[in-house]
């Protein structure tokens, strides 16, 4: 299945996850938010704010075929 990535503020890398245009990934069918951060290399530690679809999720949430990802750090008073 494929789903686009959007990273935010320091998560954001040209190569691996852009703010400006959502990266598109492929996933086994049942993966999480958790499971895509891995392969971004990314810690869910640093993760304070996930969208699917434009909703709030949580790391656990199960991903499907067209889902478009948002990730965002804590920033300044989050």
């Amino acid at each position: 299945m494929k789903v686009t990535v959007k990273c935010f503020s320091s998560l954001a890398d040209a190569d691996t996850c852009d703010y400006k245009d959502s990266t598109p990934y492929e996933l086994e069918d049942g993966e999480t938010v958790t499971a895509l951060t891995k392969r971004l290399n990314q810690s869910p530690e640093n993760i304070k704010l996930v969208f699917v679809n434009g909703k709030q999720a949580e790391m656990n949430s199960v991903l499907k075929d067209g889902d478009q990802v948002g990730l965002a750090p804590a920033t300044g008073g989050m």
